[in-house]
């Protein structure tokens, strides 16, 4: 069974051995900037590994999803960027701390 939770903002994917998959359409190609409505109209491929959006006109693999595939090699590497760019109180406070002493230390032998 798939469907949207609007609940949890997620999409939900229960696998006939009991299972559940969850993810959140944000990191999905095709699905970033769709409405809880057009979410909702998620429909099972006719072969069952798969997953259609007729308004959207988006179609997934649910193997691919669950090892965490979520759109071509170009849209994966733009959720890394994204994910390496988080900003923090703390992350910043160290950035300051180590432009002091000159950047981060090099690494010698021993540390590799």
């Amino acid at each position: 069974m798939e469907r949207y939770s609007w609940r949890i903002g997620r999409t939900v994917i229960e696998l006939q051995n009991g299972a559940s998959f969850l993810f959140p359409p944000e990191l999905v190609q095709g699905l970033v900037d769709a409405s809880p409505d057009d979410l909702a109209q998620v429909e099972l491929t006719p072969s069952g590994e798969g997953l259609h959006w007729e308004t959207l006109d988006v179609d997934l693999s649910i193997p691919s999803l669950i090892l965490g595939i979520f759109g071509t090699k170009a849209w994966m590497a733009e959720l890394g960027s994204r994910g390496g760019s988080v900003t923090s109180t703390a992350k910043a406070r160290a950035a300051r701390q180590n432009g002091k002493r000159g950047g981060r230390p090099r690494k010698t032998a021993q540390d590799t």
